[in-house]
């Protein structure tokens, strides 16, 4: 499937929208896996620059991805329990928090600009995460020639995503760093990890199936190739690279202690996401108000991150991270998928 887009490795370099940059992305596709960026967390004017500067820096195919989570309802009372909860940490670096919470981005399925603008720029690939949108929306893709691709967590997220006429399901396992590709988080999710998630997809699906979650080596690579995907998403493995936007402090918990105890949580951003423990993951045991709906929650997290970075604290930072994290190694993303292909040449196959 991937070889009709010219891609000649079985990487995916995972979207991660606020992290992943147009130049992580033509690295990647350059050095022949399949690049990535998110824009989930922009609007179709900063989706197009994104888009022209990533098409600027390769000539080869390319993904752009979306969010399609359900319209939040705000919930007045709600959210200003939420925000009386975190005070005393905005009190703690001497700023106030918001007087109010704004739903900061617009779901795929509510933006028609953003369809009309993916349509008219026609990336080799688009893929959704959170849902899928309306039919009409996924037949418009479909006949400007776009392939898509969709997120499961479960079987019966994946016979959704077949059901609705997509080309390739993203099996994301529970060791995934970033947000829980769930379509609905209010629902009970069995946390099925990428082996199993994998095979039960390839068994039980028709689609071609990439596999998500906790990869981090050519190792890693070959064993979900060995269980029937046709690729792997990778997505912390990159976090080091200088492409990407990742800050200081980011960078340096990704490489500390935190590392080895990344776990989910709903506090940043209000939908469940694998992050590297840190102040703000620990508010998960001391905070007893309910979360905003995603994602509200995020502008009060994004609010305190900035708060507490004005004073030099890194520790309230949406540093997303899979159970792969340690294993996390600082190069060019050239050269990281060089080295990537290198390991997974070298896997005994005997």
């Amino acid at each position: 499937m991937l070889d009709t887009l010219g891609v000649t490795l079985p990487i995916v370099q995972a979207p991660m929208a606020g992290v992943s940059t147009p130049a992580l992305a033509a690295a990647v596709s350059n050095a022949g896996g399949l690049g990535s960026i998110g824009i989930g967390a922009t609007d179709p004017s900063g989706a197009r620059k994104m888009i022209e500067e990533l098409r600027a820096a390769t000539d080869r195919a390319f993904n752009v991805n979306v969010f399609v989570h359900e319209t939040p309802q705000p919930d007045r009372a709600r959210e200003a329990a939420w925000l009386d909860a975190l005070r005393p940490y905005f009190d703690a670096f001497g700023a106030p928090p918001p007087s109010s919470l704004r739903t900061i981005y617009k779901s795929f399925a509510d933006d028609p600009e953003m369809l009309k603008l993916l349509i008219d720029m026609k990336p080799a690939v688009v893929s959704l995460h959170f849902g899928l949108p309306s039919a009409d929306a996924i037949a418009a893709l479909k006949q400007a020639g776009i392939m898509l691709f969709a997120t499961a967590t479960s079987l019966e997220e994946a016979r959704k995503i077949e059901a609705a006429g997509i080309d390739v399901i993203v099996a994301q396992g529970i060791e995934a760093g970033g947000h829980r590709g769930v379509f609905d988080p209010n629902a009970h999710d069995d946390g099925l990890g990428t082996i199993a998630l994998t095979r039960l997809l390839v068994r039980h699906c028709s689609l071609p199936v990439v596999a998500a979650g906790g990869i981090m080596d050519g190792a890693g690579i070959a064993a979900v190739r060995d269980l029937g995907a046709i690729a792997a998403q990778l997505g912390t493995a990159f976090i080091a690279c200088p492409e990407t936007s990742a800050d200081d402090g980011y960078r340096k918990a990704l490489m500390g202690d935190g590392a080895y105890h990344t776990q989910l949580t709903s506090l940043i951003s209000g939908r469940p996401a694998r992050a590297i423990a840190n102040r703000f993951t620990a508010l998960g045991d001391v905070l007893d108000a309910a979360v905003p709906s995603y994602p509200i929650a995020y502008d009060a997290g994004k609010a305190l991150n900035a708060a507490a970075k004005a004073q030099g604290e890194y520790g309230f930072g949406a540093q997303w991270a899979g159970q792969g994290a340690p294993l996390a190694r600082a190069m060019p993303a050239a050269e990281l998928v060089a080295t990537l292909m290198q390991e997974f040449d070298a896997v005994d196959r005997s």
